[in-house]
């Protein structure tokens, strides 16, 4: 009696049970490992021709590409991450010496079309009761404190999450020929002849995905940070940052600029709060427009709510870090899906380039 099947099978039951032990065991570092190697497969061309330039040395060359993650993402995040810490505490002080002083509301709420009589008549009852104003701190204030709190332990993840994903990222732009030979020969074995257009199709849409997000967040933030030094809206650092973090969100730096230009309304400066307004919906919100398009030239064109799902999502079940790995392991999921059930044109991989 031939065993084969069964041995096949048993053979099938011990790799799925070593593969769930593995991932176990990598469980608390698989968001930094996924992020790593998302970061490794955008960067890998330019990997490449570093390690050209260096003479095939791939350890000085996958070296310098870690230092270089490590200095424009790692360091400033944990700056950021300091920075947030002292403006928070500067703003209770500025909210505890306001609260102590005789307090008005600002004669533009007044201007608001169709609430602004009403808002400023009910600003002014409260203004006026210092009792209330007590009582809506203390309401406000533990809701303030568990956001402040929970906003602090993301980052401060973040930060740990990032450091720990450039030190990886070293060994896979070191050793990537050798994972890409095994991982390649492990696809064939599952999926045949599809294998390489599928490696390609994950490689592109890794690639397209990251470049969207990174490269429109970060014109987003410089173009921010350009419009708050101008307009004279102070923390622009931690500002710019959270245009940043903000863009990888639907309709999410409007909130960020909108409060810049409330800011400066309060303070009485009505054309620097128009200039804010005026900036943040032609520039910064327009670079979305232009620059994501320009970027993700190759790979799945998220839809809105996979992208929403996707970041929500991701820093749900990977921290901050899951900003990027939400929608990429999203995108990944759909070309490959739209692939499968033809619904688009395959992805085909442009001559001359390597993928880790």
């Amino acid at each position: 009696m031939d065993q084969r099947p069964g041995k096949n099978t048993t053979r099938a039951a011990a790799v799925i049970l070593l593969t769930l032990g593995c991932l176990y065991v990598l469980r608390p570092f698989l968001a930094a490992i996924l992020f790593a190697a998302a970061v490794v497969i955008s960067s890998w061309p330019l990997y490449l021709r570093l390690r050209l330039r260096m003479r095939g040395r791939r350890t000085l060359a996958a070296l310098t590409m870690t230092l270089t993650l490590t200095l424009l993402v790692v360091i400033p995040l944990a700056l950021v991450a300091w920075n947030l810490a002292d403006n928070a505490a500067a703003a209770f002080e500025e909210l505890r010496k306001l609260s102590a002083g005789d307090l008005h509301p600002p004669a533009w709420v007044r201007g608001l079309p169709l609430v602004g009589e009403q808002l400023h008549v009910y600003l002014n009852e409260l203004l006026a009761s210092r009792d209330r104003m007590m009582e809506l701190a203390k309401r406000m204030a533990e809701p303030a404190r568990n956001v402040l709190v929970a906003g602090g332990l993301v980052l401060g993840t973040g930060v740990v999450q990032m450091a720990l994903a450039a030190f990886v990222s070293f060994f896979f732009y070191r050793d990537g020929e050798a994972l890409k030979t095994v991982i390649a020969a492990a696809m064939k074995r599952i999926m045949n002849e599809e294998a390489e257009a599928v490696t390609d199709t994950v490689a592109n849409t890794v690639r397209g995905v990251m470049y969207g997000l990174l490269g429109t967040a970060l014109a987003q933030a410089l173009v921010a940070a350009i419009g708050f030094a101008i307009a004279g809206v102070p923390a622009v650092l931690l500002l710019s940052v959270l245009v940043f973090v903000s863009s990888l969100i639907p309709v999410g730096p409007p909130v960020i600029w909108g409060g810049a230009a409330i800011w400066l309304f309060a303070q009485g400066s009505t054309g620097w709060g128009i200039f804010m307004l005026v900036w943040g919906f032609f520039v910064i919100s327009g670079v979305d427009n232009v620059v994501r398009p320009m970027l993700i030239s190759r790979g799945s064109s998220l839809p809105f709510l996979l992208t929403l799902l996707g970041v929500l999502g991701g820093v749900i079940a990977f921290g901050f870090v899951g900003l990027f790995i939400g929608p990429t392991l999203l995108a990944v999921g759909y070309s490959l899906m739209s692939g499968w059930t033809h619904t688009r044109n395959p992805i085909v991989k442009q001559e001359g380039q390597a993928e880790p």
